[in-house]
């Protein structure tokens, strides 16, 4: 081979390694710095197509999105030095490249144990001014945003990071202690449950009571109104008896006698000793006649 061929050849391979290390491209996915000689020259490139001086700078880049970081299951104390394990995640991403490369050389998985000894500090510091109530269900939500507020101020300043968000995934008592604190909820639980069938038998009673009450007023009002329409009755027969009486008195004799006959002799198996001259058969003796 002629030697201005391997010449021109050296040539192009040495233009094309210089064109290919004078270019890089960042992702809309990615946060990126400019390295010289290790120190950072340009942070925070915008993505799209850059120039460096090749073989002299270095580009590091970074995942620009929201990274999840779930932490292990610690042991902290409350207020009343009870313990509780706690297992949480967060939520970050790189806020300020230059920062994030100086704090963690760019390492992602050095990133994430500085971020969870942060969150554990944190969540150690305000687990400890509460009582298990607040922490389990009282002020839970309060607790959360408290520590992703501070932990998002302190990642900011220190790793370059912002967290997004700081949540509790779950929250166990110790084995030793959960037996103990079931029981006394069961207790107290029980307790509850006594005061309101108590507070509910109390309120039945008085139900019952009031019933009682209505009832006997109901039945006084539709006693004294029956006795008033049995007056008024017992008025009009009276004063129908005495009309009949006074118009024909021996024909209203005779249909008393009539009637008094039929609810006498109603059942043929009663047995009546009376004198058969006696007024009570007068009518019966002159049917005969």
């Amino acid at each position: 081979m002629p030697i201005k061929v391997m010449v021109l050849a050296f040539i192009v391979a040495v233009a094309g390694l210089l064109g290919v290390n004078s270019v890089f491209i960042v992702s809309e996915l990615e946060r990126a710095v400019l390295l010289e000689f290790g120190r950072v020259v340009r942070a925070d490139i915008e993505p799209g197509l850059h120039l460096k001086k090749p073989f002299i700078n270095e580009v590091r880049k970074f995942d620009g999105r929201v990274l999840t970081l779930d932490a292990n299951p610690e042991r902290f104390l409350t207020l009343e030095k009870k313990a509780v394990i706690v297992d949480s995640f967060a939520k970050f991403k790189v806020n300020d490249a230059q920062r994030f490369y100086t704090a963690t050389s760019g390492d992602e998985r050095r990133a994430e144990a500085l971020l969870r000894q942060r969150i554990n500090n944190g969540l150690r510091n305000e687990i400890s001014k509460r009582s298990l109530h607040e922490v389990v269900s009282g002020e839970r939500d309060e607790l959360m945003n408290v520590l992703t507020e501070r932990l998002d101020s302190v990642a900011r300043e220190e790793l370059g990071v912002e967290v997004v968000d700081v949540r509790v995934k779950r929250i166990d008592l110790p084995p030793e202690v959960s037996q103990s604190v079931y029981a006394r909820m069961n207790t107290e639980r029980d307790i509850e449950a006594r005061e309101h069938r108590a507070q509910g038998q109390e309120l039945a009673a008085g139900i019952r009571a009031d019933a009682s009450k209505q009832r006997e007023v109901i039945l006084a009002e539709a006693y004294a109104d029956a006795e008033s329409i049995r007056g008024d009755g017992d008025a009009g027969s009276a004063a129908l008896y005495a009309d009949a009486f006074s118009r024909d008195l021996e024909f209203y004799k005779f249909y008393r006698s009539m009637a008094a006959y039929q609810r006498t002799f109603a059942n043929k198996g009663d047995i009546l000793v009376v004198d058969p001259n006696s007024e009570f058969f007068k009518y019966l003796k002159k049917s005969k006649n």
